[in-house]
């Protein structure tokens, strides 16, 4: 969302190499590669930061290995092809392409990416009325002066929806604000009653455009895995780092291993489906718990002609947000395809996935006629995640939740023993709940490993 506009000129002096990492080819002694060629790494979970530290740590020379608990390699990075466009199910968007790593490898890996207008949008309110485009502007000029101040008055211990409420009642019953709230707040943070008001605007972003991957965000994936030895459908059950070796317990066997980096979701972490010996501390326990998990679900439609407008974006206000009031139109980057994707996010994303398709697929038609009109077809096909029931994910990402410290995010990093190291986007207090932030995170866990043997 535009909220990312703000934080990437913060960021536009830094320099390139203050970014990236030295991920891929990373220079080293001879030395160097014999003491890493004695020493054994165990990389937990195949998403882009487990791919990513097993990658450099490869190059160096570590003898490693992957274990995913999914049937593929990508995790959250995953692309459902089946109705002839790939339809990203989890990440989808660089979020600034300048300086930014995904960029980069997205052209070493043949990922193709197009241009998304955040200012190409049409918006609808109750009844298929169509604002006009400065009335838009106008409100969403006041919101944004709202959104970057508001975080000035707010508490660790109240929520944002506490404080919004307070300050600006006015706003309460007002369908575009709460649109706002809903599409530009949680759905990159998380639920409005959970985000802390005092931390819902940290996080940083890189500079340049938003661009939507079109042949789909797991070429990243699948190019980061080439000639690494990955084990599908290993479900990690413990991990004892009592002593060296490390020993990982998965289909009930178990591998001993040098060094371990775990780079499964929070979700995971927070389900507790991996034991650990000795118990992990309290101050890991603790961000585990404080650091909030949001969830988003995706839903593709496809029809067999276009009946929308021709723009990027279609925004819709109903009554209930967090749930279908953001339609992103594919057939821009995919002119031969009539689809549209919608979300729902926080608590609205969680009740979805007790809902049949049938009876999704009403309600997103409820809107979209509401919008078109009552006789707008019902789409030929539609495809939808389920990221909370995923046990490998149990969700979408990380937020700053109520009574969370920017400090756990540092704390969800820290290694145990030199010998347990964490990685994924919620290790990553500068740039979670992003692709780049796992990918960056891997990165840094590899470096740490590499140190060790120094």
């Amino acid at each position: 969302m535009r909220r990312r506009d703000f934080l990437r000129n913060s960021l536009a002096s830094l320099p390139a190499f203050w970014l990236l990492p030295s991920l891929l080819g990373s220079s080293c002694s001879s030395d160097l590669r014999d003491r890493a060629a004695e020493k054994s790494v165990l990389v937990i979970g195949a998403g882009i930061s487990g791919l990513a530290a097993a990658r450099e740590l490869r190059d160096i020379g570590f003898n490693v290995k992957v274990l995913e608990g999914r049937d593929r390699v990508g995790g959250r990075l995953r692309a459902n092809r089946e109705l002839g466009v790939a339809f990203d199910e989890g990440a989808s968007w660089i979020h600034g392409v300048r300086r930014n790593p995904i960029t980069e490898l997205a052209a070493q890996a043949g990922m193709n990416s197009f241009y998304t207008n955040d200012e190409s949008i049409a918006s609808y309110d109750l009844g298929g009325v169509k604002r006009s485009t400065a009335d838009y502007l106008q409100a969403e000029e006041a919101f944004y002066e709202v959104f970057e101040s508001l975080h000035e008055q707010g508490s660790p211990d109240k929520s944002f929806a506490q404080l919004f409420a307070e300050r600006y009642p006015q706003y309460a019953n007002n369908r575009l604000w709460k649109f706002f709230l809903s599409t530009y707040i949680a759905f990159d943070t998380g639920d409005l009653d959970l985000l802390s008001s005092k931390l819902y605007y940290e996080g940083e972003e890189f500079g340049g455009d938003e661009e939507i991957a079109t042949n789909g965000y797991d070429t990243i994936a699948k190019h980061l895995a080439e000639g690494l030895d990955v084990l599908l459908e290993q479900r990690v059950t413990k991990i004892d780092y009592s002593q060296i070796p490390v020993v990982v317990t998965h289909n009930g066997v178990e591998s001993p291993s040098d060094f371990v980096v775990l780079t499964v979701p929070l979700g995971v972490l927070k389900s507790g489906d991996i034991s650990f010996e000795p118990a992990l501390p309290d101050w890991k326990r603790t961000a585990i718990e404080k650091i909030g998990m949001n969830c988003v679900n995706k839903f593709l439609l496809v029809w067999d002609e276009a009946f929308w407008d021709d723009v990027q974006y279609i925004s819709y206000t109903p009554e209930e947000p967090d749930q279908y009031n953001y339609f992103v139109n594919v057939k821009k980057f995919h002119p031969t395809v009539n689809a549209l994707m919608t979300f729902a996010y926080a608590e609205r994303a969680r009740e979805t996935e007790n809902q049949t398709d049938a009876q999704v697929l009403a309600d997103i038609m409820a809107h979209l006629r509401d919008m078109f009109g009552p006789t707008t077809p019902e789409p030929s096909r539609m495809l939808r995640t389920r990221w909370l029931s995923d046990p490998f994910s149990y969700g979408g990402y990380s937020f700053t939740a109520v009574g969370s410290s920017m400090s756990q995010f540092d704390d969800l990093a820290r290694s145990l023993d030199d010998r347990l190291f964490f990685a994924g986007e919620h290790t990553h207090r500068e740039y979670f709940s992003t692709a780049h932030g796992a990918y960056l995170s891997g990165a840094r866990e590899a470096e740490k490993i590499i140190q060790q043997i120094e």
